[in-house]
């Protein structure tokens, strides 16, 4: 069987980088970590490929090789997935689809594809490969059990070129303890964070280490922390094994806020070389907490949390929502106030959206207030339900937001703060790329940059070189960044 896996294209998004690759010399940001884990788990005997749509162009003549198309898509991808899936009708080549598009909406690609393989593939591809051999496979393959991650196999990481991505990903555990009314994570993964063990773990990173990659590694799970005992046995390895092979790699995560109760929690992490984390903050307004069921944010001095797990060295990214009921047109001038005091630079804001299947879906659904599908892209500046705010204010609000805070000054000032409280434990070391890269931003934002950006460019070099030594690095990459943000900020 020879089997070509399609990843499709991310549209140009808060998250994408995309305008930051340039100044990298990447194709991509990620590469599709669902794939090739898949890929490890297809017969032996079977010739696979992979193409990455972010990186190359789908071919008739990948199409003609193929006996089989295996496609998996998040739902912001949903638009280049359903252009591959035409292109593969009209070649008459048998499509597999799964992942997160094709689990949550099912009943969309029934006529669109042959199979749909569910959920998480430990529990359903084996046995649809096991009904293809016997030549009567099913149409959907379904699971209503979380799997044991122990037997799920090291990505097929010989199947892409590891050199166009900026980072590698490795996940460790799925589902999150805490169940925030607008996400999916629990209806899909579960509740309970299910974890690989420690030599799965090692195992991962042995194996990238051996091919070369020596840069940032993205641990995507749901909430990192999600079973903290497990995890703080699990660091001290970690560490081990970094200091060994003497810090190849920079950690980022995603994690909740009760993070920063835990002393030993952060400083282990930032020992072990974690320097971001991603963390959903949604909003200062005690209600709207309450409202969507964010335990974990109530009652707590957040901006002291951020600054906490700043001062281990470790950059909080922050996601906020506005379009809660329970926000009204105040909303929007406290979470600028908000944001700016936390110094979390890279600052995603987003309109709620109710995504399928989750608890917001079903009260909206049967409130009658659900609208339209949902896009995957929460920073595209729609919504997907009818809001109690009048949704022009809400829509005018939003954007407001977004230009104030990724303009020059705001951005350099956010930048500032959180240089005052970030105390990284060590100094990466500069390789050749980051020079390059370094070289670039002068160019692009220095001396191509318009007036404002420009100044704000050269500022901040000048400050961070003077007064922020240490962290030299990470500021030009945040000016970096800025332009990448702007970017999507007018997009909005």
């Amino acid at each position: 069987m020879k089997a070509l896996l399609v990843y499709p294209e991310y549209p140009v998004t808060f998250w994408s980088f995309k305008y930051v690759l340039k100044f990298v010399a990447k194709k991509a940001a990620y590469p599709p970590l669902g794939l090739l884990t898949v890929a490890a788990m297809l017969p032996e005997d079977w010739e696979v490929r992979l193409v990455d749509l972010n990186i190359e162009r789908l071919t008739d003549k990948d199409l003609e090789w193929a006996d089989c198309v295996m496609i998996s898509a998040m739902a912001i991808q949903k638009k280049s997935a359903l252009e591959v899936l035409q292109r593969c009708r009209h070649k008459v080549t048998k499509i597999i689809a799964g992942g997160p598009l094709f689990s949550s909406t099912p009943e969309a690609f029934l006529d669109l594809v042959d199979h749909l393989i569910l959920d998480e593939a430990e529990l359903t591809l084996p046995p649809f490969l096991a009904d293809l051999i016997k030549g009567n496979p099913k149409k959907v393959y379904d699971s209503s059990v979380y799997p044991d991650l122990s037997t799920t196999p090291i990505p097929r990481w010989d199947l892409i070129n590891m050199d166009k991505y900026a980072s590698m990903m490795i996940q460790f555990s799925r589902g999150c303890p805490f169940d925030c009314e607008f996400c999916d994570i629990t209806s899909l993964f579960g509740r309970k964070a299910r974890l690989k063990s420690g030599d799965q773990f090692i195992a991962e990173l042995d194996k990238i280490y051996n091919l070369g990659w020596r840069n940032n590694v993205f641990i995507v799970d749901d909430n990192f922390i999600g079973n903290k005992g497990k995890i703080k046995k699990i660091l001290p390895r970690l560490i081990r094994w970094m200091k060994a092979h003497e810090y190849p790699f920079a950690f980022l995560t995603e994690a909740s806020i009760n993070m920063a109760d835990d002393d030993e929690l952060i400083r282990l992490m930032g020992e072990a070389g974690f320097d971001t984390v991603f963390i959903g903050l949604e909003t200062p307004d005690e209600g709207s907490l309450k409202e969507c069921s964010k335990v974990q944010n109530c009652g707590r001095d957040l901006i002291a949390a951020i600054k906490k797990i700043q001062a281990v060295g470790i950059q909080v990214t922050g996601g906020y929502i506005v379009g809660f009921d329970n926000d009204d047109e105040s909303i929007f001038s406290r979470q600028i106030k908000f944001i700016q005091e936390s110094g979390v630079v890279t600052a995603m804001v987003g309109l709620l959206n109710a995504a399928p299947n989750t608890r917001l879906w079903h009260r909206l659904k049967a409130e009658n207030r659900l609208q339209v599908t949902v896009s995957g892209d929460n920073t595209d500046g729609t919504i997907n339900f009818i809001p109690r705010m009048d949704k022009e204010k809400l829509l005018e609000g939003y954007r407001n937001i977004v230009r104030t805070i990724y303009s020059p000054r705001y951005y350099y000032q956010r930048a500032c703060k959180f240089l005052e409280h970030y105390k990284p434990l060590r100094r990466r070391p500069m390789k050749k790329e980051d020079i390059k890269a370094f070289v670039r931003s002068i160019f692009y934002l220095g001396v191509l940059g318009n007036g404002v950006s420009q100044w704000y460019f050269w500022k901040m070099l000048f400050k961070s070189a003077t007064c922020y030594r240490q962290s030299f690095a990470e500021a030009m990459t945040l000016m970096v960044y800025g332009y990448h943000f702007r970017k999507i900020a007018k997009k909005v």
